[in-house]
């Protein structure tokens, strides 16, 4: 085989579309041959993905990578259009992973399990698509297609209020997407050439009044992904009455869609009007970070106790997405990765729990430890991972982006003195909410019904595999972080440096810009 010009990534990304398409055929009665069939498919795209990135893809290159391109409306310049590069890649071996042990956690589902391995099929695919398309009408579409699947499983597999969630899931995420739509259009047809290939509308040159009005469209969109305060309460929804593979895919995935794209065309695109708003974007990521920490305190239902708590890592992507130093934002690339997998094992561990207690309420639990050790042991450590100990890929993540932004010449003194301690109150938050729930869950007073009533048997063997497999990469980056950041450090550093050339230019021009950006021929200092 001739890996340089092998389709590596649209066979990664049909492969999963076009098996869910067989599904249908494939004779079963009680769903154990099509969750065997899914759970293969899943490992050998998984497979195709580790390959690829070991033959064919250069960590040392900062450009795009595994290109292809295929006339789609010549007229319009239309192409089915991919490539990955330092940006994309960790997240489409993210998507692989979290993927296929999703499929395995899926293991229980006896409820149309062919529609459901059929669905989890083809967001496969489709999440692929998003991190590597190099299209934006495409990218419209196979965001838009993403969501149909989670709409789904959400509403025909979810708890009591599953429409209610589902609902507010597609209304929230596809009402989003229209901004997309709306300023993809307006790139497109701006200026000469009408063309809709990311590296041609990267090269175009706007005005900045139109910059600002792109970078807001966009923002919008993906502030309900990621998600930012206040477009974030679909996520507390959603995660309530998902199952357990569901939760994997929207915790592990989908709310790193939302940070992949706010780099890729408001980072990337919109350099000028990013160096404008990005004081704001760090105010949004304190407020995530803080707001989020105190409302995951109070909860009272574990699922929406652990959902907050993942709007309020998130905050740390948003920080240093906007920190102008390559620390920072390699950083916020960690975080993405790091948070796909605490996320997805502290929610399958939910759902393994829930599937044994038969509630959420974290008052009718307690005194489950000693009838549930293995649990407990798996729940403490993604937890102690959740708080960023040392050792776990969290802390590397979280330390880089605080050690970025303080170190970024880009804002004044004061602010980043501000910002910091705010950062740092929610840091402290963290492990208080986390081991309260331990505590709670574990430790708290015996509910002698529960207990009784309740068949409290432990882990069973596929149930501690899917935690140890999490659990290999987070404790290894932890360890040593270089094993994933030298695989994005060329494309973090290219895209610093370029945004630090384009506030050096604004700070040279005509100043004063709209939230303060101040003018000096040394160091632009930001939120003074």
């Amino acid at each position: 085989m001739d890996f340089a010009t092998f389709p590596w990534l649209t066979t990664i990304i049909m492969l999963p579309i076009v098996a869910a398409l067989l599904l249908p055929l494939i004779p079963d009665t009680d769903g154990k041959t099509v969750r065997w069939y899914s759970l293969i498919v899943g490992l050998i795209d998984f497979a195709l993905i580790v390959t690829a990135f070991v033959t064919s893809y250069d960590p040392t290159v900062s450009g795009m990578q595994l290109v292809e391109s295929y006339s789609w409306v010549p007229a319009l310049d239309l192409k089915w259009s991919v490539g990955v590069d330092g940006l994309s890649m960790p997240l489409v071996l993210l998507t692989g992973f979290i993927t296929t042990l999703a499929t395995l956690a899926a293991w229980p589902v006896t409820l149309k399990p062919k529609l459901f391995y059929f669905l989890l099929l083809s967001m496969y695919g489709a999440q692929i698509a998003v991190f590597a398309v190099q299209d934006m009408l495409l990218f419209f579409l196979v965001w838009e297609l993403e969501l149909i699947p989670v709409y789904l499983l959400l509403s025909i597999w979810g708890g009591k209020r599953r429409l209610y969630a589902a609902t507010k899931f597609i209304l929230y995420t596809a009402g989003g997407s229209l901004f997309i739509l709306v300023a993809a259009l307006a790139m497109a047809f701006y200026g000469d050439t009408i063309t809709f290939d990311m590296q041609a509308l990267m090269a175009k040159e706007y005005p900045i009044r139109l910059q600002l009005w792109l970078y807001t469209a966009f923002l919008v969109a993906y502030a309900v992904k990621l998600p930012i305060f206040p477009l974030h309460t679909w996520l507390p929804d959603a995660h309530g009455e998902a199952t357990a593979p569901v939760h994997m895919l929207l915790a592990g995935i989908l709310l790193k869609m939302g940070g992949y794209a706010l780099i890729r065309m408001n980072v990337e695109m919109l350099p000028d009007a990013h160096a404008i708003v990005a004081p704001g974007l760090i105010l949004f990521g304190v407020i995530n970070i803080i707001y989020a920490a105190l409302t995951s305190f109070a909860q009272r239902n574990l699922k929406r106790k652990i959902a907050y708590s993942s709007i309020s890592h998130m905050g740390f992507v948003i920080i240093g997405i906007a920190s102008f130093t390559n620390l920072g934002m390699s950083g916020a690339v960690l975080q993405m990765v790091s948070h796909g997998l605490i996320g997805a094992s502290l929610f399958f561990l939910v759902g393994a729990t829930y599937d044994r207690t038969h509630t959420l309420i974290l008052p009718e639990m307690g005194g489950i430890g000693t009838k549930m050790p293995k649990i407990f042991a798996m729940f403490t450590t993604c937890s102690m991972a959740s708080l960023a100990l040392p050792g776990m890929s969290g802390f590397v993540a979280e330390l880089m982006v605080f050690v970025g932004f303080a170190n970024s010449d880009a804002y004044s003194f004061n602010f980043k003195l501000v910002m910091i301690l705010l950062m740092a109150v929610g840091v402290i938050l963290t492990p208080i909410y986390l081991l309260s729930m331990l505590r709670e869950i574990f430790f708290g007073p015996e509910n002698k019904e529960l207990i009784e009533h309740e068949a409290l048997i432990d882990a069973e063997p596929r149930e501690v595999f899917i935690v140890a497999c999490l659990l290999v990469p987070i404790i290894g980056f932890g360890l040593y972080p270089k094993l994933l950041t030298q695989v994005y450090d060329a494309k973090t550093m290219q895209i610093s440096e370029s945004l630090r050339t384009e506030l050096f230019a604004i700070a040279d021009s005509q100043p004063p810009l709209p939230i303060g950006t101040i003018p000096t021929n040394k160091a632009p200092a930001i939120g003074q």
